[in-house]
Order: C-alpha cells, then sequence, then structure tokens
C-alpha cells in the first residue's frame, strides 16, 4: 500500500478520536479512541503491523519528539509560573509522593521495573509515554510493554470525572460566597497559554517572521539536546526541555513556538503515529495480563496524587476540594484541564457574572498545574525514573 493511502488510515483513526472527544468534551479522551481502535485492528490483521513503519511517518515523529519538547518549554513564560507559585509547589508536592508511593507500594507487589512502567505515564501526557516505552525497549523489558500504554490510555477516565466532581463542590463555595455587585465588575484575565506580544526577541523580528526559521530554531535546539544527551548520559528529554525553558526565558525563543511556525498540527500527527507504532507487538494477552499491575499503579498513583493534594492544600491554605483538582491535571493535562474549568464554571454559575468569576479563579492554577506535571514534571520523571532500569 502507498504510504499516502496509509497515513490517511491513521489520520483518519485519530480524526475519529478527536471527534469523540469534542462532542463528550474530553470525557472520552482521543488517546483512549486511538489506542483501543489500533489495537483491535493490529490484533485482526485489519492494519497490518508492516504498514505503520512504512507510512514514513514514524522516523518524522522519532525526529521531532526533542523539537516539541523544547516547544513544550516555550508554551507558559516563567513570570506567569512566578504569579502561579502556589499551584506549581502544590503540584510538586503530589507528584513526588505520587512517584514515592508507587515505587515503594507496587514494587512490593509486583517488581521495580513495573513501577517505572506504570510511574512516568502516569505523571503526565504522551511525551513521557514516549520517554517510558522506549526505555523499556531497549533496556529489554518487552514482557511489560503493554502496562504503560494500558496505564497511559486509562488514567483519564479516572482523572477527569474526579476533577469534575471535586472542582464542582469548590465552584459553589464560590458561587455562594459571592455578592453580585463583587462579581458583576470581575474582569477576565488573559490565558495562561496566551503568548506575550511585547516580548522582544534577541533575534530581528523581521527573521522570526519566517515560519521557516522558527522551526529552524527548534531544530536546533533539539539536535543540542540529542547531542548533549549523547554525551552526558543523561536522556535528551531533560536537555530538550532545559533549552526550551531557557531559550524563552533569554528571548531565544518566542513563546509557543511551534504555533508560531504553524507546524504543530502535523507535529502531533506524527507523534501520535509514534505512539501508535509501539503498539506493534504488544499482543491481547500482554494487556491482558498487564490489567492488574495497572489497576494497582492507577489507584496507587492517583492516591498519591491525592494526598499530595491534601497535603500542599494545607500548607498554601487551599481547600481540598481546589488543591486535589489543580494535582489530577496529570492525570490529563490540557486541554482537558481547560476544558473541565469551563464546563464547571458553565454548570455552576447561575449566570454570566458568576460563571465568569468561577472561570477566573480556577483556570489559572488549573492550567499551571497542567503544565507542571504533565509538560515538565513527568517528562523529569520518566526520564530519571527509566535511567535507573
Amino acid at each position: 500500500m502507498q504510504p499516502i493511502y496509509i497515513v490517511l488510515l491513521l489520520v483518519a483513526i485519530i480524526a475519529l478520536g478527536e471527534v469523540l472527544s469534542l462532542s463528550t468534551r474530553a470525557k472520552i479522551p482521543t488517546l483512549l479512541v486511538v489506542i483501543a481502535t489500533t489495537f483491535v485492528l493490529l490484533q485482526t490483521g485489519i492494519l497490518p503491523e508492516s504498514y505503520i513503519e512504512a507510512s514514513t511517518f514514524v522516523a518524522a515523529g522519532s525526529v521531532l519528539v526533542p523539537v516539541l519538547i523544547v516547544h513544550l518549554g516555550t508554551l507558559i513564560p516563567l513570570p506567569v509560573i512566578k504569579k502561579q507559585y502556589q499551584a506549581v509547589l502544590i503540584t510538586v508536592i503530589g507528584l513526588i509522593i505520587s512517584v514515592v508511593t508507587m515505587l515503594s507500594l507496587i514494587t512490593l507487589f509486583f517488581d521495580y521495573s513495573t513501577a517505572v512502567a506504570g510511574a512516568g505515564p502516569l505523571t503526565g501526557g504522551i511525551i513521557a509515554y514516549i520517554v517510558t516505552s522506549e526505555g523499556l525497549t531497549a533496556a529489554g523489558y518487552t514482557s511489560i510493554a503493554a502496562i504503560p500504554v494500558v496505564v497511559f490510555a486509562l488514567q483519564n477516565l479516572v482523572g477527569m470525572p474526579l476533577t469534575s466532581i471535586l472542582l464542582s463542590k469548590y465552584a459553589l463555595s464560590i458561587r455562594d460566597s459571592l455578592a453580585d455587585e463583587a462579581v458583576a465588575t470581575t474582569e477576565q484575565p488573559d490565558s495562561p497559554l496566551a503568548a506575550d506580544p511585547d516580548k522582544k526577541l534577541i533575534i530581528p523580528a523581521r527573521f522570526m517572521q519566517s515560519h521557516f526559521f522558527i522551526l529552524f530554531l527548534l531544530f536546533i535546539g533539539g539536535a543540542l539536546a540529542t547531542w548533549l544527551g549523547s554525551i552526558t548520559g543523561i536522556n535528551y528529554s531533560l536537555w530538550s526541555l532545559a533549552i526550551g525553558v531557557a531559550g524563552s526565558a533569554f528571548r531565544f525563543y518566542p513563546d509557543r513556538a511551534l504555533d508560531k511556525s504553524n507546524s504543530t498540527g502535523l507535529a502531533m500527527v506524527a507523534l501520535i503515529i509514534v505512539v501508535i507504532n509501539s503498539l506493534v507487538g504488544i499482543t491481547w494477552d500482554q494487556v491482558v495480563s498487564a490489567l492488574l499491575p495497572v489497576i494497582f499503579i492507577i489507584v496507587i498513583g492517583t492516591t498519591g496524587l491525592i494526598i499530595g493534594g491534601i497535603i500542599g492544600g494545607k500548607i498554601f491554605k487551599w481547600k481540598p476540594t481546589k488543591s486535589i483538582p489543580v494535582v489530577l491535571t496529570a492525570l490529563y493535562g490540557f486541554p482537558g484541564d481547560y476544558l473541565i474549568v469551563e464546563e464547571v464554571s458553565r454548570s455552576v454559575g447561575r449566570n454570566e457574572a458568576e460563571q465568569r468569576r468561577i472561570m477566573n479563579e480556577l483556570v489559572a492554577p488549573m492550567l499551571i498545574g497542567g503544565f507542571t506535571s504533565v509538560t515538565i514534571g513527568s517528562i523529569v520523571i520518566a526520564s530519571i525514573l527509566i535511567g535507573t532500569l
């Protein structure tokens, strides 16, 4: 089959996932649909395993991983993170307690490699999953290769409903404590994900108007990270993230760099096809055998996140119904965190003013929590843990 036909099929699966996710307001995650559909097609032979590699997008996606991580480092400016330092620290506390709990109890019930296989994906998103999956394969742990993909596929189903329930309770307390006069004067703040239009870069603005030039800068960062990883033994993902954050802070990269180059959509398609390719070789028996450790990983890991959210909330005097959801963003990240806040504000607020006030208070800490866990924390965790195998 011609590569264009294979890519069309794979993109159709991704599009199906997006349609279902948007139709259910992310209650059915895109990646769950993609993983489940592709796995069934592979197991039934409808989609031969050789076709995915033949699509040529696997190679492109692998090349783009360090570039995408550099981009992740440019998503939210450091000044915004500093303003939301409490959300950052509460999330970090939750991640640490969750990982320590998993490494202790999962190792006790199963073994250390199983704990590592679940810790990275559970505390983050697609990049952490790829780092974990690649690391397990390189270390020869093919027998537990199904664990990270099953954790990755199912954790949304636990995190999002739990977050929605807790945030709804917190939103009720906001609504009940507000006077209509105070609410009406509240203005909508800029989203933490918005780029700073006044940011002056060290490279002349006329060059930064070129999409190709911005891509060139991102590939410089990705290539440098790969080279540093090869000579230091520190995973390239950590270098990529550091280069992205530093490059944005020192004004070498614009905010949301890959978006500025109009390349995010195609890059994410290539990345998801890398995830699809990781399903090649995984059998139904492996998935079934992984279900028990996956249940333990999700229950123990989520419990650790909740305990961390409670402890962090007590330290910074946040209600648990606010602090726990901020930590639980590790289970789904963006755009799930934004969609949940939007849905809660619309369903709890009795009028536009109340809805705006609820949105104002919750959107920034939730987005920062997801950025801290999924974009930064999980990559660090997965990279370090894989290095211990």
